[in-house]
């Protein structure tokens, strides 16, 4: 089976990213040496402190080899949902990016819930 980072976001009906999950390896290198899982990380890890420090929002967060997984509170205020959906909406672009020039090595599912 080939090593692919796996990732899912689950939206909200105001287009909201709720939660999101990212698991898996790239497997292109070695651990330490891969750029798809370094790149994958500096993403995705950005995006939680851009939560925490930038929109004051305090998402529930673990992490741990090759998981991460972070869930947005319930109760954010309006400019608190605006900041996260840019931080979020962001992070969703660079991993497409990412995606685009290593297509086999991440997935990226979508789902929006009522």
């Amino acid at each position: 089976m080939i090593a692919m980072i796996r990732v899912y976001f689950l939206s909200g009906p105001e287009g909201l990213i709720q939660e999101f999950t990212v698991k898996g390896h790239a497997g292109c290198e070695v651990a330490g040496k891969d750029i798809v899982c370094a790149a994958v990380s500096a993403v995705v890890q950005t995006a939680v402190i851009g939560l925490t420090d930038v929109a004051g929002v305090h998402p529930e967060h673990t992490q741990h080899n090759g998981f991460l997984k972070c869930v947005l509170p319930e109760k954010i205020n309006e400019e608190q949902k605006k900041a996260a959906s840019i931080i979020l909406h962001t992070m969703l672009a660079g991993l497409m990016s990412i995606k685009s020039g290593y297509p086999n090595l991440i997935s990226i599912q979508e789902r929006m819930v009522d």
